[in-house]
């Protein structure tokens, strides 16, 4: 049986979510690791034959701590069967929709010199009644400019759970 890796960088814990709802659809395959790269410390990634990363972003970014986690890792990457997904609220949007399309998933990739097996982009989630102040105010002016949710009294899912079930799929017949 194979074992697999998940590593996931979140803000706001809509990303660990995915990780989970992905390690749940791998069924037969028990030996399955979900881990936040908060919490790598001296784990080996020699010791999986699968390695999965889903990074959200925040303000237009992934976390910095992810890009460098896959420069430093990026022969490990390369060597073993990998997967990435990103999960942002512009894949809400037809045109951003995939990783070929998504502007994040484009640059992260080309920043690492990354090239998972898969790849995929999700649609996020607008969590107003769980952001402070300044958050709330910050993400409502950016989805007002953008055309998205602005009730600062609603939380907004738009993560499409059969997508990710395929993704979690693909990502077991690697």
């Amino acid at each position: 049986m194979s074992s697999s890796l998940i590593i996931y960088s979140t803000v706001d814990g809509h990303t660990k979510s995915i990780c989970e709802h992905i390690k749940n659809n791998f069924k037969s395959d028990a030996n399955i690791k979900i881990v936040s790269l908060d919490d790598m410390q001296d784990l080996n990634l020699s010791n999986f034959d699968k390695i999965i990363i889903g990074a959200s972003i925040r303000y237009g970014r992934h976390r910095k701590k992810v890009l460098d986690f896959v420069k430093k890792n990026i022969d490990v990457l390369h060597f073993k069967k990998s997967a990435f997904f990103s999960v942002n609220v512009v894949a809400r949007k037809l045109e951003k929709s995939k990783a070929e399309t998504n502007p994040y998933v484009i640059k992260f990739l080309k920043k690492t010199k990354w090239k998972p097996d898969k790849v995929d982009v999700f649609a996020g989630k607008v969590d107003y009644p769980n952001y402070n102040f300044i958050n709330k105010i910050i993400i409502k002016l950016i989805m007002r400019i953008t055309n998205g949710p602005t009730d600062t009294n609603n939380s907004y899912e738009f993560t499409d759970w059969q997508r990710v079930e395929r993704f979690a799929q693909e990502v077991k017949d690697l």
